[in-house]
């Protein structure tokens, strides 16, 4: 029994769907017998599975199981069943994603969770209306796209955190690449003079956190490619947008 990565949601969807991760659902407790008997028949299907907290779902006679650190199974009383997919609920004149509700305050927390003075911060200079993070490449045509919008992003009182994410991993030039902006004594110089294609030396330090943000990117929020843009409430928005959409998104 094998368990499927988590579904990629539409660009469209994720930013529609902005307004309404804020809110928070309220789970009632499970009482620890059924918890218990839940995950060990899961466990018992799939004993290399990492599972998690046991909650009702909003959807009667179902539980929902954290497994594998992020993803969510619909399971059965008994356990003996499951559903791997998300779960949406029907309300007046719209449908909203429940499961991706969750995976977006799940990833706000993380986020706030992240040490700032680990990432190269573009900032405005007033006071920011709001910050967005963008897992980032040095080499790819979007990154340098989003990158050139930074001054007028600023100007908007958006701040924007950057993240590394080499798309070819951990042992590419790619790597050496980004881990050179990190490293440098002007990490914001450094990284806009290499998305500008300038030659600089490649020099990487130890103890940078390229790859602990690598891993941060592919293992908690799902990064597909970059840019990969996170809202301060969690909405994933896998690519580029322009600054009025941004801004728009971010409702300011």
């Amino acid at each position: 029994m094998t368990f499927p990565a988590k579904p990629l949601t539409a660009l469209a969807a994720l930013v529609a769907s902005a307004s309404l991760l804020l809110g928070q659902a309220a789970f009632a407790d499970v009482d620890d017998a059924v918890a218990k008997q839940i995950k060990a028949k899961l466990a018992a299907g799939n004993p290399q599975a990492t599972f998690g907290d046991v909650r009702e779902s909003s959807m009667p006679g179902l539980y929902e199981v954290d497994v594998n650190g992020g993803n969510v199974l619909f399971v059965s009383k008994d356990g003996g069943h499951f559903i791997a997919g998300d779960l949406f609920e029907v309300g007046p004149q719209k449908v909203v994603n429940v499961s991706e509700q969750r995976r977006g305050r799940h990833r706000a927390e993380v986020m706030d969770q992240q040490d700032k003075g680990e990432m190269i911060v573009f900032s405005p200079k007033g006071k920011a209306k709001a910050h967005i993070y963008v897992f980032t490449d040095v080499d790819c045509g979007y990154c340098r796209k989003l990158h050139d919008d930074v001054p007028e992003l600023n100007r908007r009182g958006i701040e924007v955190r950057y993240l590394a994410f080499p798309r070819a991993g951990l042992n590419s030039v790619g790597y050496r690449k980004v881990a050179t902006a990190w490293c440098a004594d002007d990490p914001n110089k450094t990284l806009t003079d290499l998305k500008n294609r300038k030659n600089v030396p490649m020099e990487v330090c130890k103890n940078n956190p390229v790859a602990a943000q690598y891993k941060l990117g592919n293992e908690v929020i799902d990064v597909r490619g970059t840019p990969t843009i996170v809202m301060e409430d969690g909405t994933v928005v896998p690519g580029y947008l322009p600054p009025d959409t941004l801004v728009k998104a971010l409702g300011i």
